[in-house]
């Protein structure tokens, strides 16, 4: 599929020589930095404070000065430099090579790293040397790494070096290699600019002061939000990349802040619109319109609201019925999937507590993508347009970089997705939050916090903690009360998957050394100040870490862990399964591959369609439509040598996203039975949302419905026997969905 930055390949780039002084030797400063020209480093304010990087003209290989990243504290896990290079390479190969010197680099370890990007968000080509990295403490040692290159489609190749864990690393004297060639020998195209990358006016500053609110400001911002989220989607002045939009919304907020009432907020508004060319007639978009589609756009306030003055609904109307149907500089679909993809959004990484502006930005940015390309946004439970309003004084009144990352985060977790949240660092939050976590695990068991696990050697926490125990208070707070408390900044797409990622998120994190927990034991209770320590030591997953891809649990009945199984290993198992009457699948994890039509021939022995996905539209934005059905099963003609027995399917909070996928593909068969809890409710291949301040999250792209037109998001897979596990169980340290997986399965068989 022809996509935008294709086009603009074919379009709006120009064959030129081009030789880019690539400052690998580091011998290049700046003036004012002391850093070498033209890179960059690093990405993160939490990165800056977990790495440090710093000029060495005593340890060198080559020249007066080497680079070196030094691990300083547990603030973040890695630390890297970047060098950017966007002119596009007329080449196949890219190779980059140069010299690393390590010391106590135990925990993790060195290297170099190369990245291909296509300008929507997706990684072409990468490679960190994961496999080959530089380990202890090393002299000087030559290292090389290549990646394809794909010239249609590559719109940045990123370079540089890396540390992760504990150490220092020195780099120098790196080279870059174009299908073995020096870089300044290659031949370049060099893209022209368009308007929307040309126009930098507020790149620093949106100008916009701290104002109060009041219920005029409520209407205009709500207006104002709706206004231009519409025109980014819809107008083709906009969706040719004439415009930097965030760049608009800065040059519209001024006299919008300013009216006084309905009348005037209209006029700015309509003033607004008629700056922008007027879209030619289109003579498509009214049979689009009349198309068929599971899902309709609504606009919110914009066309029959007494709010706006009529003339400007008219020109709003205008624009829908001449709206762009071609390719959108804000938005594509994915190739093959097309889930949506959020072009060309820019992340502003440095603002880590952007201006009032900024944060207006990114509540519109997110609200906008929301509305127009989020498959499930009828499932929210709660009107969009009033989220834009309620979440206006949060965005507005957010004091520091803490009010404005939980304003995010809580507006995130109103969509209930539990594809959203946030990725990454985020130093805010994680002050918020806690930097670290208590040494145990627990989950929530019949409504109660239960110990389940102790993620440490101490004697004393084995001996005053025990699993199966019960966390009445966490700092002598009840855990209702917080449950409470964090519930609006817990994303997830149902209840129990709020609980489940409850503990790890926020209850048991702290920035103290130690949590004051009070615990309940038969009867008794007492209080123990439990030790924390470094967030990812203490993410273990003992099940995981134990568990084989398959086994035979006895003569008769057959077990999958998708966790780890290959679809290599499928051969052997249907050797090593050929005589059991029986499987038990263990869907609490996720899969290490994709199964449905691979180990779903295995147990299917006729194809039948298990789901139909629906999808969003560039020339209809807000509008949804469903794909064709997917089948799965054994082909007519195909050997009949499917699994004949029967299967249980254990599933629970755990079983997201690709794990429900693959679930409801094999309970397509009809010796499949499902049992367990509610599962995570988060299907779709997923699209990425960068916001002001470097905030990365995610959506479920696509919605997933069964053949019947059931749909899955928020409510989960189709279960069979509801099951949950008990304290009792969990003190006894027996797993109760195996146990009836295994009693439902001996029955049948």
């Amino acid at each position: 599929m022809k996509k935008l930055f294709y086009l603009i390949i074919l379009l709006l780039f120009q064959c030129t020589p081009s030789q880019p002084k690539f400052n690998g030797d580091f011998e290049l400063l700046d003036n004012k930095s002391g850093l070498p020209l033209g890179w960059k480093f690093p990405f993160s304010k939490t990165k800056s404070k977990g790495y440090v990087v710093t000029m060495d003209s005593a340890i060198k290989q080559h020249g007066k000065y080497a680079i070196s990243i030094q691990n300083v504290n547990s603030a973040s896990t890695y630390g890297i430099i970047n060098y950017k290079i966007e002119d596009i390479i007329k080449c196949d190969s890219i190779t980059l090579r140069g010299y690393i010197k390590a010391e106590g680099v135990i925990s993790g370890y060195a290297g170099l790293w190369m990245r291909t990007d296509d300008g929507k968000g997706n990684s072409l080509a990468f490679n960190n040397m994961l496999a080959k990295g530089i380990k202890g403490t090393t002299p000087w040692k030559f290292v090389s790494i290549s990646i394809p290159y794909n010239r249609e489609k590559v719109r940045s190749l990123n370079i540089g070096g890396l540390l992760t864990g504990d150490g220092r690393a020195w780099f120098d004297n790196m080279e870059v290699l174009v299908d073995g060639k020096p870089l300044n020998k290659a031949k370049f195209s060099k893209k022209i600019i368009l308007n929307a990358e040309a126009d930098t006016a507020y790149q620093y500053s949106s100008g916009i002061k701290q104002f109060k609110l009041n219920p005029q400001l409520l209407i205009n911002l709500t207006a104002a939000g709706q206004f231009w989220s519409f025109l980014k989607y819809h107008h083709p002045a906009v969706a040719k990349g004439d415009y930097n939009w965030d760049a608009e919304l800065f040059r519209l907020l001024p006299p919008v802040i300013k009216a006084k009432n309905n009348k005037s907020l209209s006029t700015v508004l309509e003033q607004f619109l008629d700056k922008l060319p007027t879209p030619g007639y289109c003579d498509k978009c009214a049979e689009i319109s009349s198309t068929s589609f599971v899902i309709r756009p609504e606009y919110g306030m914009l066309l029959n609201n007494p709010t706006l003055s009529k003339s400007l609904q008219e020109k709003l109307k205008y624009v829908i019925n001449n709206r762009n149907l071609g390719e959108n500089y804000y938005i594509s679909m994915a190739e093959n999937t097309h889930n949506p993809q959020f072009t060309n959004e820019r992340v502003y990484s440095d603002m880590f507590y952007p201006d009032t502006g900024y944060r207006l930005l990114a509540l519109y940015r997110y609200w906008a993508m929301i509305n127009y390309f989020f498959p499930s946004k009828y499932l929210i439970g709660e009107n969009w347009n009033t989220v834009l309003t309620s979440s206006l004084s949060e965005f507005v009144d957010a004091r520091n970089e803490v009010d404005y990352s939980l304003a995010t985060l809580k507006l995130i977790a109103k969509i209930k997705d539990t594809h959203a949240g946030f990725y990454g660092d985020d130093e805010a939050l994680n002050k918020f939050k806690g930097n670290y976590l208590a040494a145990l695990q627990a989950k929530f068991i019949e409504g109660k916090l239960i110990i389940t696990d102790l993620n440490t050697d101490t004697l004393d926490v084995k001996f005053k903690l025990a699993i199966g125990d019960i966390i009445q208070k966490i700092n002598d707070v009840y855990v209702d009360s917080l449950v409470k408390k964090y519930l609006p900044y817990t994303s997830a797409s149902n209840y129990d998957t709020q609980l489940r990622d409850m503990p790890t998120d926020f209850l048991l994190r702290s920035n103290e050394p130690k949590v004051k927990l009070t615990i309940s034991r038969n009867g008794n209770v007492f209080n123990y100040r439990v030790p924390t320590g470094n967030l990812a030591s203490f993410f273990k997953d003992r099940t995981f870490e134990h568990a084989v891809p398959y086994k035979l649990i006895d003569q008769d009945i057959g077990y999958v862990y998708p966790g780890k199984y290959k679809n290599s290993m499928l051969n052997d198992i249907k050797k090593k399964f050929s005589t059991v009457k029986g499987i038990i699948i263990d869907m609490r994890c996720y899969p290490a591959d994709f199964m449905p039509f691979t180990f779903g021939s295995y147990i299917k022995d006729k194809p039948s369609s298990f789901v139909k996905l629906t999808a969003g539209s560039i020339g209809y934005p807000g509008a949804f439509h469903f794909k064709p059905e997917i089948v799965n099963g054994q082909e007519f003609g195909r050997p009949d040598n499917a699994f004949k027995g029967k299967i249980i399917i254990i599933v629970n909070s755990t079983t997201q996203s690709q794990a429900e996928y693959t679930t409801i593909a094999f309970q397509s068969s009809p010796n499949v039975k499902v049992i367990g809890s509610t599962t995570a409710g988060a299907d779709g291949d997923v699209s990425n949302i960068y916001l002001p301040g470097g905030i990365f999250t995610r959506i479920s792209g696509l919605g997933v419905y069964y053949p019947d037109g059931t749909h899955t998001q928020r409510v989960g897979v189709r279960i069979d026997h509801k099951i949950y596990p008990t304290i009792k169980g969990i003190t006894q340290g027996r797993d109760e969905l195996m146990e009836k997986a295994l009693e439902l399965l001996k029955a049948a068989i």
